[in-house]
């Protein structure tokens, strides 16, 4: 039998020192040029690129971009004039001298693969297959592989265990909307899709495991927006006997590690910054501020307590003051005012410091020149320095419209570093928070944080000053990571959900299997749940999670590449006991 001389390589690897050899290649038809009877390929794999020279033109009958194809010939230096420098393989080419057809002939594609993150969203999720070929969207998934391989070992390395917790499980009556799962044995009742593995993680810990984690994939039936979709992972981890600052400390290393490893950004040093809820609020109008912005919210609400203006009258009132660009045109202020009109603002006013000491401004007119001092004195402002005004009467609202011109202020004036990560903690969120819509108490987080009490009476507490051992890490604007240390104390929990309006027995009526575990001894324990999809966005500083997604639904949840959600056939929904109602 005649031995085959010719060597299989992959598309990236062949350079100066294999001029000679005989070799194989495998790979995607990326371009075809005819250069006057001679072809030049351009062969395509998960690797790089190479150029393959063909002096037989009838070898290409029938072959298009896209197409797979198997080439075999000689490695030959490049003319010196078309060497790429640009390849790692441009300074050689392929002589063909056998190709091989290993798909149908590829049809005309719907986008240019090297500019599919050009084309339009809901065209390259439906053809992600095709997107999955750009070597940039290619390169987000390869990083993904990386990351979790980091994560997994270093988990290892601390001493945690890997345990998969189930995917069909219970509905919960907290939180998001449960993705259901119809039984066909037990017809009339639903399995959830876990939108965390909460429950487990605690029965792990009663059950003895001292060191848990998984990489969870965790399903909500929310609306999408770029940090959020229907399905995410998160490394889960949970331990026993441990402290706040424990777990803190271990998610500042993971974060710490992997953005230092996987980013070509600057990260902040450790021990990262922790800031209270209540401060963070009222600093940033923001539970998850992005720290690259240097302006502070300063609240100006007793400066101004006897105002007659009547936009502030009996009002918080937040103030942003920016240095430096009262010379600033109109125009570039009528943008900040339309930016407020977006957000849902009735307005935004602002002043600013003359070179005289005077004010200018659109809403100087109203306020008295004991106001006028007292807002130059109290907040420092200097000739040239611009004041904005945001008011409203309920305080979360006004701190949320604060922190969103911050944010916009940032933008605008190019405070924001690209190039840095700025990780910080954010602690002692509230127990409980007054929804305004529905007018009631609920819990803030999850029912399952322990509260902390420092010799309160929790029956008798106020409940807006109830903090929860609860924590956030936060970075660049975006929520990395949610953690606790959980209530073990059933007596507590119990009083938790009556204090937002349950009725008692609600514990072990809705919580069966906690509420059942934690009577048979359970260890204080703790975790948190760091979010890949987010940490992958922030070192690829992509827009959104479905970059780095292998096969994301669209911003609506749908898949139009498989086709999903789809309809059943009715037999289906026959053996699964349901009747669908069509909407009139």
């Amino acid at each position: 039998m005649k031995e085959n001389i010719f060597r299989t390589h992959n598309c990236g690897e062949l350079r100066e020192s294999d001029i000679g050899k005989k070799v194989r290649l495998s790979g995607f038809v990326d371009t075809i040029r005819d250069h006057g009877g001679v072809q030049f390929v351009d062969l395509r794999d998960n690797y790089g690129r190479t150029q393959v020279v063909v002096h037989d033109e009838s070898l290409l009958k029938g072959i298009s971009k896209e197409t797979v194809i198997k080439v075999e010939g000689e490695v030959i230096r490049r003319d010196e004039e078309t060497i790429n420098e640009k390849l790692p393989t441009g300074l050689v080419e392929v002589v063909c001298e056998k190709l091989e057809l290993l798909s149908s002939r590829a049809e005309q594609i719907p986008f240019e693969i090297d500019l599919s993150k050009e084309t339009n969203e809901e065209v390259r999720l439906k053809y992600r297959y095709l997107d999955l070929r750009n070597p940039e969207v290619n390169k987000n998934i390869k990083l993904r592989g990386e990351v979790l391989h980091f994560l997994r070992n270093k988990m290892y390395d601390l001493g945690f265990t890997e345990i998969q917790t189930p995917l069909l499980t219970a509905s919960s009556p907290e939180g998001a909307r449960d993705f259901v799962v119809p039984s066909r044995k037990f017809k009339g009742r639903f399995y959830a899709l876990p939108q965390a593995p909460q429950i487990y993680k605690e029965l792990l810990m009663v059950g003895g495991f001292d060191k848990y984690f998984q990489i969870a994939p965790c399903f909500r039936d929310e609306d999408g927006r770029k940090d959020r979709t229907l399905e995410f992972y998160q490394l889960d981890f949970e331990m026993s006997y441990v402290t706040e600052e424990d777990i803190l400390e271990i998610g500042s290393d993971i974060y710490y590690d992997v953005f230092s490893k996987f980013s070509n950004k600057k990260v902040n040093e450790k021990p990262f910054r922790q800031i209270s809820y209540k401060d963070a609020m009222n600093m940033y109008g923001s539970d998850k501020p992005d720290l690259r912005n240097p302006l502070i919210i300063k609240d100006a609400s007793e400066v101004l307590k006897n105002t007659t203006f009547k936009p502030f009258s009996e009002s918080i009132i937040k103030v942003i003051v920016v240095d430096d660009i009262g010379t600033k045109p109109n125009s570039w202020f009528n943008e900040v005012v339309d930016f407020a009109s977006s957000i849902g603002m009735p307005g935004i006013g602002y002043i600013t410091l003359m070179e005289d000491g005077s004010l200018k401004g659109p809403i100087d007119k109203f306020l008295s020149d004991e106001e006028r001092n007292n807002l130059i004195k109290e907040f420092d402002m200097k000739t040239n320095s611009v004041m904005f005004f945001i008011a409203n009467k309920n305080l979360k609202v006004a701190q949320k419209f604060a922190g969103q011109i911050r944010d916009e202020l940032g933008r605008k004036l190019g405070l924001i570093d690209p190039n840095r990560i700025e990780v910080a903690i954010i602690k002692d969120f509230p127990m409980f928070e007054y929804d305004d819509k529905e007018k009631k108490w609920d819990f803030c987080h999850n029912p399952f944080s322990k509260p902390v009490l420092d010799g309160q009476d929790y029956e008798s507490a106020n409940l807006e000053d109830i903090v929860a051992h609860q924590f956030d890490f936060v970075a660049n604007g975006f929520e990395l990571a949610s953690g606790a240390i959980r209530n073990t104390d059933l007596e507590l929990l119990e009083k938790g959900f009556e204090k937002v309006g349950y009725p008692k027995g609600t514990l072990e009526e809705r919580f069966t299997s906690l509420a059942t575990a934690f009577k048979y001894g359970a260890p204080p324990h703790g975790g948190m749940a760091p979010g890949i999809d987010r940490i992958l966005m922030i070192i690829q500083d992509e827009p959104n999670l479905r970059e780095v997604q292998a096969f994301p639904p669209n911003a609506s949840g749908q898949d139009q590449m498989m086709g999903s959600p789809s309809v059943l056939e009715p037999k289906q929904l026959e053996e699964l006991g349901i009747k669908v109602v069509e909407e009139e």
